[in-house]
């Protein structure tokens, strides 16, 4: 069996990106992708495993978008589970051995905190975090409003915590602002680390975020 090929691995997956939202292109999979290297030095990690499983993670995200994340039955789709399978089928083409092969498919399909495949392998851990890590911060609020743009939503309805308390899933709909988006999820991010590196990023990070949401609100009610 041939070694696990990065230069290949990066030339295949790109091709799943061409048209992509802008919150999920190929620069959010170079970011993933060198974040999790650095953390997976700093943690001690297989870094050949990190690197294929972070340029192919998102590979099923296009797929998801275009279905805003509904099967045709009604049931939920996954991009992380579709990715998953589809890093297989790369993977077995590419001829890398089975024990590679399921390695990295498990950190695709445990890369996503709403399903039921958690992360059991510290490559897997380490991408989760890098994932998430990628959602806060400076990166992270302009990917959040850049999301919305995509799908023609708003910044921001006034009553989030409300509809937060409703609790509907407005994934995808008129109500699904950039606000909502941080109040429900992002402010959440740093409490689900995985990893020693992570968590002290994310706690920078979460500062940051947290900054600005406030001036934002004050801007908004015209204090400053």
């Amino acid at each position: 069996m041939k070694e696990i090929n990065i230069r290949e691995i990066k030339k295949i997956a790109r091709t799943y990106f061409v048209g992509a939202s802008a919150c999920h292109d190929w620069t959010h999979v170079d970011r993933v992708r060198n974040l999790a290297c650095t953390i997976g030095k700093k943690e001690g990690a297989d870094i050949r495993i990190i690197e294929a499983a972070a340029l192919l993670h998102d590979i099923g995200r296009k797929a998801e978008f275009a279905c805003k994340g509904e099967n045709a039955d009604g049931t939920r789709f996954c991009h992380a589970q579709e990715g998953a399978k589809e890093t297989q089928k790369i993977l077995v083409k590419l001829g890398v051995d089975e024990e590679n092969i399921a390695q990295i498919a498990h950190c695709v399909v445990s890369h996503r905190y709403r399903n039921n495949y958690k992360p059991e392998t510290l490559e897997a851990k380490i991408l989760f975090d890098a994932d998430k890590l990628d959602s806060i911060g400076a990166v992270g609020i302009a990917r959040d409003f850049v999301f919305v743009g995509h799908f023609n939503t708003i910044m921001y309805t006034g009553n989030e915590m409300e509809l937060i308390k409703n609790g509907k899933n407005l994934d995808y709909t008129k109500q699904d602002s950039g606000v909502l988006e941080y109040e429900k999820k992002l402010k959440y991010i740093k409490d689900k680390m995985l990893t020693k590196t992570g968590k002290e990023i994310a706690r920078e990070r979460h500062e940051f975020m947290t900054q600005f949401f406030e001036r934002f609100w004050d801007e908004v009610n015209g204090l400053r």
